[in-house]
């Protein structure tokens, strides 16, 4: 374990410091969260989306798991072209503990993706959004959990395709049905039943159930609790389900 964890922390600080290196995917990866709070929040301002608080208490949430989505399926761009060029295969070669250049990498992922949603959080309060700060805080802990599981799976996919096009079809056809199916821009208490009961095969639906209670300050809520236990199986199944990609990519043990 103690070699897991060391091995973990190196990969996750050479991880940490390419990320730092490349100020155009840092702002690039936040630009289209942004522009939905920009662009479309206020278009919201005066809108009862029947979540039982302000527009921005339940637009805000929907683009922080948005935030989580987008930047964990797409992640896995990063290693394929790492793959490609041999650096996976130096790694392997080394001592290092077979799952610590998917556990580091996606270590950097959820850092990197709860300082994100911490600034969009911020300029949704400049823009009017108004939430209890534990809710906020507990909202990152989703965050958190969805960011590694889909990054998890995201590493896990791009080692077992062979090119950049075909994973990015594969990552493309899932994340927009997943999005509107999800509730995330605009929640589910707006559509009709039939579409309303397919979003419920949907797990991020009740993520972005649970962070919209959280920030009208419904810590116990029973949303809030089932999202809980989703976003944390959901967890489970990325590490579990990225590991056995990531061995079978290379026939470790």
């Amino acid at each position: 374990m103690n070699r897991l964890l060391t091995d973990t922390g190196v990969v996750f600080g050479r991880s940490a410091r390419q990320t730092l290196r490349s100020k155009t995917a840092l702002t690039f990866g936040m630009l289209q969260p942004l522009l939905f709070l920009a662009l479309m929040g206020p278009l919201l301002a005066r809108v009862d989306l029947r979540t039982g608080g302000t527009s921005w208490q339940a637009f805000v949430p929907g683009l922080l798991v948005q935030l989580s989505l987008l930047g964990g399926m797409f992640v896995g761009l990063g290693i394929l072209v790492e793959r490609q060029v041999g650096v996976i295969d130096r790694m392997r070669a080394t001592p290092l503990h077979p799952a610590a250049p998917l556990l580091g990498r996606a270590l950097r992922d959820v850092v990197q993706l709860v300082v994100q949603a911490a600034l969009l959080v911020l300029l949704g309060v400049a823009f009017g959004l108004r939430a209890p700060i534990a809710g906020v805080l507990l909202g990152f802990v989703f965050v958190g959990l969805l960011s590694a599981a889909l990054a998890l799976l995201s590493y896990g996919l791009a080692m077992n395709v062979r090119t950049a096009p075909e994973f990015a079809a594969i990552a493309n056809t899932a994340v927009l049905p997943l999005m509107l199916l999800a509730g995330l821009l605009l929640p589910m208490t707006l559509a009709p039943g039939w579409l309303d009961a397919a979003s419920r095969a949907v797990p991020f639906r009740y993520t972005v159930d649970a962070v919209r209670h959280l920030y009208l300050g419904e810590y116990t809520d029973g949303t809030v609790l089932t999202g809980l236990a989703v976003t944390a199986g959901l967890t489970v199944i990325g590490l579990l389900g990225g590991l056995a990609l990531f061995r079978r990519s290379g026939h470790t043990p």
